[in-house]
């Protein structure tokens, strides 16, 4: 059975950019896996560092189990991911453990650091999978085995200078949105934290208004995720492109965003 596996910094954000798409895959037949590399420590006004840990680490267990994903426990604190040795270890474990065909994970542009340091760990743990030289932790055999990696939205659909970032890829999410949102809406510990921090009044209605925008980016589907490809390099077949493969109908390439590149695998 084909694996995918969505890799975020922090629990709610799987749900925010990445939840319709692996619902989606696990549709498909794809079995799907699902990790917070952070834990979500410091999203609280109410909680202890440690307590918000115990209470975040049950809601993303929850959303988990409403998608249908097996959970993968964190491994670091918020504001804590850095692009270090120790933690690159343990993420190619991860990597090597789940054997994913496809890996979603964050824009490689995005407004904060654990967002970024989370993509920048993803893709070099994915591309060290068949190294066996590169020792993991715990120790895992290296793999023999093409995985493709697609990058998220950023919050706000822009990088950190304001720029505005398009979709390569526009998935048709709408079939799914409801359970998208349950999942969502299992992070109750960040309805007052979101107001608080970062002014998003209802955490569920800043989720689907950027479901909506990204759909109507799309000028096809009403809710929608966008993805772009990471380069092939060292990961797959220059034309493999298997999470358009396995949606199929439910997938829309921007042809513009292709034609930038200068490629003709559209």
């Amino acid at each position: 059975m084909n694996t995918a596996i969505a890799i975020a910094a922090h629990p709610d954000d799987i749900e925010f950019y990445m939840a319709g798409t692996l619902l989606l895959l696990k549709q498909a037949g794809y079995k799907i896996h699902y990790m917070n590399v952070a834990n979500g420590n410091c999203g609280s006004v109410d909680h202890s560092s440690s307590k918000a840990i115990t209470v975040r680490r049950k809601e993303g267990q929850s959303a988990a189990r409403i998608l249908g994903a097996t959970y993968h426990e964190s491994l670091t604190n918020d504001v804590e991911i850095l692009y270090d040795l120790k933690l690159l270890r343990r993420l190619a474990a991860v990597i090597r453990e789940v054997k994913p065909r496809i890996v979603l994970t964050h824009s490689p542009r995005d407004y904060m650091e654990d967002h970024t340091s989370t993509c920048r760990l993803v893709v070099t743990a994915a591309f060290a999978r068949g190294m066996p030289n590169f020792k993991t932790s715990p120790p895992r055999p290296a793999l023999d085995h093409e995985t493709t990696v697609y990058h998220g939205m950023p919050h706000g659909l822009r990088d950190q200078l304001r720029r505005r970032i398009v979709a390569g890829l526009y998935v048709n999410t709408a079939s799914v949105y409801k359970t998208k949102l349950a999942a969502l809406a299992a992070h109750k510990s960040q309805q007052n934290w979101l107001d608080t921090s970062q002014g998003m009044n209802s955490y569920l209605r800043a989720m689907e208004d950027a479901s909506l925008e990204v759909g109507n980016l799309s000028k096809k589907f009403k809710h929608a995720e966008g993805w772009r490809r990471h380069l092939h390099y060292g990961f797959c077949n220059e034309r493999a492109d298997p999470l358009r493969e396995a949606l199929g109908g439910n997938c829309i390439v921007n042809e513009r965003y292709e034609a930038q590149l200068g490629t003709t695998n559209s």
